[in-house]
């Protein structure tokens, strides 16, 4: 299995700590495949000109990651400030709103399509300002999308036409919301629907069959980037296997595993 990801790539500051994290949920998704056995994993993003972005080159290169085709702008990285409840939960403070990310988008050329052939699938999400390629990226290459929740109508209305995996956060949702959000998806051909659901079982709809699964319990030391571990673990088992009930449950382990150290997929730096 060979996935591509195009997208965000920030540091979260972890302000108690005084130290940040490589993540964002692109470099999130493609180091956790490459870490769940897929065969190549590679990522397309904007690269600012501080330490942060030579750190986050810096752990993409141990991981394996190619990103030679991403782009360097002028600039400072994403870097949200972030703090812990007792429980593990990371709780977003703001941070700086004129990073490289803020003023520049993704715009594909021939070299990236001519580079997309040789994976199977893409992925990005609702992070990554990339919803003016989809129409054409889509007729390219099947695309997994995390819309973490942003999923009101119109925005679904903008990308789900054109995606084939679309993943969302849905701890927040009662029942009620949960069949509501169901019944709008169902005006799209999503060949996956996958809503993780915090402490609660993850919903998946694959071609119209239900599917459950459950939280693996484990020691939660943080549970930053656990939901980019589960599509990670999931897609990769998925691709290989075809077998949906083997890639939720491999999903959840890799999920379970993110949650027992601190950050997206650790490399701790300090704040300087």
């Amino acid at each position: 299995m060979r996935i591509i990801a195009i997208g965000d790539n920030v540091v979260d500051c972890y302000l108690d700590q005084g130290k940040y994290y490589p993540g964002g949920n692109c470099v999130n998704v493609a180091v956790n495949c490459m870490r769940a056995g897929a065969e190549e994993a590679g990522y397309i993003g904007i690269f600012a000109t501080d330490d942060k972005a030579a750190h986050l080159k810096y752990v993409l290169d141990l991981e394996g990651i190619q990103y030679h085709l991403s782009r360097v702008v002028e600039g400072i990285s994403g870097q949200p400030g972030v703090n812990l409840t007792e429980d593990g939960d990371r709780v977003f403070v703001g941070g700086p709103k004129n990073t490289v990310q803020h003023k520049v988008k993704i715009k594909l050329t021939p070299e990236d399509y001519q580079y997309l052939k040789g994976f199977d699938l893409c992925h990005t999400s609702c992070y990554s300002s990339l919803e003016e390629e989809l129409p054409t990226l889509s007729q390219s290459i099947n695309v997994s999308f995390d819309f973490s929740d942003k999923y009101d109508s119109a925005y679904l209305e903008k990308v789900c036409p054109h995606i084939s995996h679309g993943f969302f956060s849905g701890a927040h949702l009662s029942e009620v919301e949960l069949e509501q959000l169901i019944e709008e998806l169902g005006k799209y051909n999503l060949e996956t629907i996958g809503i993780t659901r915090g402490a609660k079982p993850a919903l998946f709809i694959h071609n119209g069959s239900k599917y459950y699964q459950e939280v693996y319990e484990t020691e939660v030391v943080d549970t930053m980037g656990a939901g980019d571990s589960f599509i990670g673990g999931f897609l990769t088992n998925y691709y290989t296997t075809k077998d949906i009930p083997s890639a939720l449950a491999f999903a959840a382990e890799c999920a379970s595993i993110t949650c027992g150290f601190y950050g997206g997929f650790g490399y701790p730096k300090d704040i300087e």
